[in-house]
């Protein structure tokens, strides 16, 4: 980068991609390690690939995916290829793993032969259930947004870097589960959940780290009886092995995280699970802090990423690109937790002085993604391009995303600007 240009916001997601690029070379070693264990890069071909591709970590992923960490796997998804597809392609989907399992890290699906779910806690009769019985119970199907709780995270350090992997926007995608509805489940099976029991606790067969316990998430048991389904397909085929096939609690409108991957246990219980994925990890102070401060998370004075804030990227043109003609299309995706209709998208080109409304092609389903788009006319010069969602209830995107910062920069819906170039 030019040392008298200072870096913008839009810098920080191609700054993000060099420094990660740096550290996996100093970790290249391991990586390949990884790989072979996987039937991906093989051990003797370290001398000839010496940065990760993504294809070589999760065989089938397109390999213009950004590789953020080899382990746990984390995949970004440029923003020209989300441009593509209303519904992401499996191909495409970013990965975020916490612990990996690598004899599933690929596209392939996962047998449900022998795979079991077990129901314990609050209820009048624990039991286990087998895969394959789910999938001769009514499904539903429902096109909803999966997004990491960390996407765009990178543009927390406008104020102080926060901790994590530096995301951009691509941490997200647009794609269609199906499955059986939980409380038709429960009520097939005959449970019966004791009136005291205020969570459901989830759980997936992971590899926890060393000293780590397993990843497991609790959601409110309301919510859970409402929205959520266990999931067994994919974009109309068994969920991929990487995506948590062959089984994952699907909650809609819930960032990712909570959509539990190889789902083996569901737990009522009266309370929050203490796991360290619960608590400290995956949640925000319930109070504004200053950019930079410590704090030690209670579940008195913090929340779980649960339901997603509202948000728009932009998805074309791309960050500080350069346009010629004066005739700038700009294209995005914009969506909320689908508790309320997404209203419209905003267009400034005056930084904040004025708006314009895009064209939204407004989403059938209320937890998908909705696409829009806005033709705009300008001169030549360097401009700022924002875009800004509200929905039915007025919730919309800060127009300094900063006021939420957060030591483990979770939830940012700062209004999206990125500065293009037209000559």
């Amino acid at each position: 980068m030019d040392r008298q240009q200072p870096e913008t916001p839009a810098d920080l997601p191609s700054r993000r991609q060099r420094l990660a690029r740096r550290d996996f070379l100093k970790s290249a070693g391991g990586f390949a390690a990884f790989a072979a264990l996987q039937g991906g890069l093989p051990l003797g071909a370290l001398a000839a690939e010496k940065t990760p591709k993504a294809t070589d970590l999760v065989p089938g992923k397109d390999p213009s995916l950004v590789v953020l960490s080899v382990a746990p796997i984390v995949l970004e998804t440029p923003l020209d290829l989300l441009a593509k597809h209303r519904v992401t392609p499996k191909e495409l989907l970013f990965v975020r793993d916490n612990e990996d399992i690598p004899e599933f890290m690929n596209l392939k699906p996962v047998s449900p032969e022998g795979w079991e779910i077990e129901f314990t806690g609050l209820v009048n009769r624990p039991m286990k259930i087998e895969a394959t019985k789910l999938a001769r119970m009514e499904q539903v199907e429902h096109e909803v947004v999966m997004q990491c709780s960390g996407n765009s995270r990178a543009l927390f350090a406008q104020a102080v870097q926060s901790k994590g992997t530096q995301w951009g926007r691509g941490g997200v995608g647009n794609v269609a589960f199906a499955g059986v509805p939980l409380r038709k489940l429960i009520e097939s099976l005959g449970l019966e959940i004791d009136p005291s029991a205020a969570y459901l606790t989830a759980q997936g067969k992971d590899n926890p780290s060393p000293g780590k316990e397993d990843f497991e998430h609790s959601i409110p048991l309301d919510v859970a009886l409402e929205r959520s389904f266990v999931a067994l397909r994919m974009n109309g085929e068994p969920i991929p092995g990487a995506h948590g096939g062959p089984v994952r609690l699907i909650t809609p409108g819930y960032y990712a995280t909570m959509n539990i991957k190889w789902l083996t246990q569901l737990r009522f219980e009266k309370q929050e699970t203490s796991n360290y994925n619960q608590i400290p990890r995956y949640r925000l102070p319930n109070k504004l802090i200053r950019p930079g401060e410590a704090i030690e998370y209670t579940f008195e004075n913090s929340s779980p990423n649960y339901d997603m804030k509202v948000k728009s990227i932009i998805l074309t043109p791309a960050p500080r690109e350069k346009i010629t003609g004066g005739k700038v299309a700009v294209r995005g995706i914009a969506w909320n937790d689908g508790q309320a209709a997404l209203e419209s998208v905003l267009i400034s080109t005056d930084r904040g002085k004025s708006w314009s409304q895009a064209k939204l092609d407004r989403a059938a389903t209320p937890y998908a993604w909705s696409m829009w788009e806005a033709d705009l006319s300008l001169p030549a010069g360097r401009h700022e391009i924002w875009s800004r969602a509200v929905d039915a209830l007025g919730r919309t995107q800060p127009l300094d995303g900063t006021i939420f910062w957060n030591p483990s920069g979770y939830e940012w819906n700062g209004v999206e600007k990125i500065e293009v170039t037209v000559a």
